[in-house]
């Protein structure tokens, strides 16, 4: 359930996830920002993606507190748990159904692109072991990373699932999305970047102020 922070003390502030991790160097940067996610993708079919191996390397530099995560569509069952030994959250992007995204051994996450009619509080109830419902913007053919934004207003007010918002989002823009939208997270990958797959640690450092900063009279 989305929860206005600024007027419930509940949730103190948006929590920030960088997805599309491939070097130790932005693994740091993110970590350094005070990042609280990082996102691993294992898709071989983005330009972000990493193999298991990789991902081992990468998880071990992230220290407690930080959450590995994840990011897989549509993948061999056998993978995704051999993935898991490296990971804290699973993050299904595909047509996953609920009871194969509840079978491994961490909790998960669910993308949700934002097609015409898509229903919402039906897909929170059919993902009811979701720990959130991750919001993207709807590309025929691409089950994530678009680097576009969409209609925030289509997000309902009551969605009885924390919202992390994903989709086109940057330092111009987050501030913004945060106010509108008031999600649990935002995730960041292009945003961020030089190249894909690249990060720039001075983005990352911007776009971590910028949500940090959305209310600083109640949250510094």
């Amino acid at each position: 359930m989305q929860v206005d922070p600024k007027t419930n003390p509940v949730i103190r502030r948006t929590r920030v996830k960088i997805c599309g991790l491939t070097r130790e160097e932005d693994v740091d940067a993110a970590v350094a920002a005070g990042a609280d996610a990082l996102g691993f993708v294992l898709w071989p079919g983005s330009k972000r993606a990493i193999d298991l191996a990789r991902l081992a390397e990468l998880s071990a530099r992230v220290p407690a507190f930080v959450t590995r995560v994840g990011l897989v569509v549509d993948q061999d069952p056998k993978l995704i748990e051999a993935a898991c030994e490296h990971l804290d959250l699973l993050q299904f992007h595909g047509n996953e159904a609920p009871e194969a995204c509840g079978r491994f051994s961490r909790p998960y996450i669910k993308a949700l692109r934002m097609r015409d009619r898509i229903d919402l509080q039906a897909s929170a109830s059919a993902y009811g072991q979701a720990r959130a419902l991750l919001l993207d913007a709807y590309k025929p053919g691409v089950p994530g990373g678009t680097g576009e934004t969409f209609d925030w207003s289509r997000i309902p007010a009551s969605l009885a699932k924390p919202v992390i918002l994903a989709g086109g989002l940057h330092a111009m823009n987050v501030q913004q999305a945060v106010r509108a939208v008031h999600p649990f997270a935002v995730d960041v990958s292009g945003g961020v970047e030089s190249t894909p797959g690249i990060k720039a640690a001075d983005k990352i450092d911007d776009f971590l102020r910028q949500v940090l900063t959305t209310y600083p009279s109640k949250f510094q």
